[in-house]
């Protein structure tokens, strides 16, 4: 096949390629020679059928599958022997539309290929860690925390109206048009008022309640409710009100610990230092990763693919729409055409990707199929009792895999870059911390 050049600008190439009618029918009758020995046809003994007859059964399949078969393989030995590797899936289009059996066949390849990524002397970065240590302070807040989900409620003094945060232990039966309706009904419920774990409108009648008092309470179901015979119905509760209780807050103690599966009071603490210093270490973590890449952005410049740019832009404008607009969930809001400030995002993003994944491809970075595992479980759980289907989904899904695959190579890549780096530690409070997380997203 015949390969001629025809643009060569900047990243885009482009590329003639001609298939003679010679090539194509000589693939054509290897094919059915190949299967020759295998057919049968009526009146022919089998493997003996000729080959005029058999070409003029199967010719005209065997034309578009050759045809297709034999550009793939140009377009495969073009790409390892000019080393071009495309920045998107190239272009491929027949530009003698009017083809026919007996011509030869013309088509034209286009494509922008990846930037040869110049190399970076990874030990010269210099960049900060942020390290902060679980003080008592922050533990005894955690404790605090832990304390206020154990709470208990006791008895309040008989005649006491209920308060928001109370809990009221009741009798209940609902009834839309007078008449009762499964799942309605409940005996000796407690119910946290102001937890909005009822319908809305039902915990709100029953502020100021008291014990031994019977109340109807009166309430619309939403138009989402789950139960459709319910959706959007009115509906009446008969309450009768059994206890009224204050919360109380428990006692930290080695009681409250062994609530939380610790020995005592003092491995509770040792347990929830951990737990801080871990989530501290996250975020000292992404402030880190900003600062370093940030510093290899500075390092680096190249050019980039325009296509690549474009996407890029296109997607975080509809992405920054969505976050502003929330309430629009579709896709139907017409074409959002991005900014100046979406392209320089767009362009900082490509030029970074595509620094990490040179690194990485050189550093022989891999996701391990352990770590793809632990990625597809961790999203998993966000579909409870569906964890099977969603595995089977992501397995069967190679752009799913590949979303869950970018975020671990990339991180490993940081890793890899900060091991060479100059890292020096600097020892700050949770509330600079948090002044720098928060910074992150000012930016």
């Amino acid at each position: 096949m015949q390969v001629t050049e025809t643009l060569n600008e900047g990243l885009k190439r482009a590329y003639e390629l001609i298939l003679t009618a010679e090539e194509l029918d000589a693939k054509v009758n290897a094919k059915l020679k190949e299967a020759q020995p295998e057919i049968e046809m009526k009146g022919f003994r089998k493997g003996k059928v000729p080959m005029p007859l058999l070409k003029k059964q199967f010719g005209e399949r065997l034309l578009g599958e050759s045809m297709q078969e034999e550009i793939d393989a140009a377009m495969s030995k073009h790409f390892e022997e000019s080393g071009d590797r495309p920045a998107l899936q190239p272009e491929v289009k027949m530009t003698n539309e009017d083809w026919k059996e007996g011509d030869d066949v013309n088509v034209e390849m286009s494509y922008e290929k990846l930037p040869d990524v110049p190399e970076v002397d990874l030990s010269g970065v210099e960049i900060e860690k942020l390290v902060v240590k679980a003080d008592d302070a922050s533990v005894d807040e955690a404790l605090a925390s832990l304390a206020k989900t154990a709470q208990d409620f006791k008895d309040r003094k008989k005649g006491t109206k209920a308060k928001d945060g109370d809990q009221v232990v009741i009798d209940f039966v609902g009834k839309v048009d007078g008449e009762p309706f499964d799942g309605g009904a409940a005996e000796d419920y407690p119910l946290v008022l102001g937890s909005d774990s009822f319908i809305p409108g039902f915990e709100e009648q029953l502020v100021g309640v008291k014990a031994e008092e019977e109340k109807a309470v009166e309430v619309t179901f939403p138009e989402e409710y789950g139960a459709e015979h319910l959706a959007g119905k009115a509906a009446v509760f008969d309450v009768t009100v059994k206890a009224v209780k204050e919360p109380v807050e428990a006692e930290v103690d080695d009681e409250l610990a062994k609530k939380f599966g610790a020995e005592d009071l003092e491995s509770l603490k040792g347990q929830i230092r951990e737990r801080l210093e871990a989530e501290f270490a996250g975020a000292a973590r992404q402030v880190m990763k900003r600062d370093l890449l940030d510093k290899l952005d500075a390092l680096v410049s190249f050019e980039l693919p325009p296509t690549l740019v474009d996407a890029e832009a296109k997607q975080i404008a509809h992405q920054l729409y969505h976050e502003e607009h929330p309430e629009d969930h579709g896709h139907d809001h017409g074409a959002i055409e991005p900014t100046e400030e979406h392209s320089k995002l767009a362009e900082r993003r490509v030029r970074l990707g595509l620094l990490l994944a040179e690194i990485g491809q050189k550093a022989e970075v891999e996701v391990t199929d352990a770590e793809m595992t632990q990625a597809i479980m961790s999203q998993a759980r966000q579909y409870p009792g569906q964890e099977r289907a969603f595995f089977d989904f992501v397995r069967q899904n190679a752009q799913m895999q590949q979303q869950l695959r970018a975020p671990i190579f990339e991180d490993k890549v940081i890793d890899h870059i900060a091991a060479q780096a100059k890292v020096s530690e600097k020892e700050v409070s949770k509330d600079e911390l948090q002044t720098a997380v928060e910074a992150l997203d000012e930016e």
